[in-house]
């Protein structure tokens, strides 16, 4: 009996640590409301508290999938401009709302980049520079959102040759590193839409743990879905969120 309170109390304290760790990450600039407004992020206190239900339900979603792991999640949309960056953002949010967790927004949309707009610092450099540079830490390409306990990894300088950089070892390295660094983390990939580049959603489906496919509702067709579905592959499928917008 005893020993089972003493167990008790030090995995308690464990985690404590872990949770002050994740209140202490230090955040260079805070978004307004206002700003938030105009990235078109949900927030706690947001007027369109229905959109930030769906989103937590989303988040919900996948914590169950993952079994209490952190995952990898990439987020695809069936046509370009369908709605795929709008429910990174806001999925990425939502998990950081969570104070027990922290979320991490990586950019790999070579074509339509847009993750920048996250990031409250000066530097340019991401994803493909890190793929680039053997000699480059993750350390180095991690960037301070405006958003407590959200950070981002940009898509870098050069985005050419997209499907030969996500198919390197690297790329797998780079993907494996930022899961197993911190199991408090929740990884978004931004992902360009399935239909026109399917070769680069393919690749990226394979590493990732889940894939959220983003419906324009309006814009495509049903048999246009059933082929994305069948693209990144059922099993892989964690949920279809359909884009009003």
């Amino acid at each position: 009996m005893e020993g089972n309170v003493t167990n008790l109390t030090e995995a308690t304290v464990v985690k404590a640590g872990a949770d002050a760790q994740i209140e202490r990450m230090s955040e260079i600039h805070r978004f307004t409301p206002s700003e938030l407004d105009q990235l078109k992020i949900l927030y706690q206190g947001s007027h369109n508290g229905q959109s930030l239900k769906v989103f937590r339900d989303l988040r919900t979603r996948l914590y169950s999938k993952a079994g209490g792991k952190n995952f990898l999640c990439l987020v695809t949309s069936v046509v370009p401009s369908g709605g795929c960056s709008y429910v990174v953002k806001n999925l990425a949010a939502a998990i950081a709302l969570d104070r027990m967790r922290t979320s991490l927004v990586v950019d790999c949309n070579f074509y339509a980049p847009s993750m920048r707009q996250l990031i409250v610092t000066d530097t340019e450099i991401g994803v493909t520079d890190y793929l680039d540079a053997n000699d480059l830490g993750i350390e180095n390409i991690v960037h301070a959102s405006g958003i407590p306990r959200l950070r981002v990894i940009p898509v870098g300088n050069n985005t050419e040759g997209a499907a030969e950089r996500l198919s390197s070892a690297r790329m797998q390295l780079f993907l494996r590193e930022l899961k197993t660094r911190y199991p408090d983390r929740y990884i978004i990939i931004d992902a360009p839409s399935i239909s026109e580049y399917s070769a680069e959603a393919r690749i990226m489906a394979g590493l990732c743990d889940f894939v959220v496919l983003v419906v324009p509702y309006g814009r495509v067709t049903v048999s246009q879905v059933e082929k994305c579905i069948e693209a990144v592959g059922r099993k892989s499928l964690a949920g279809i969120v359909y884009n009003y917008m």
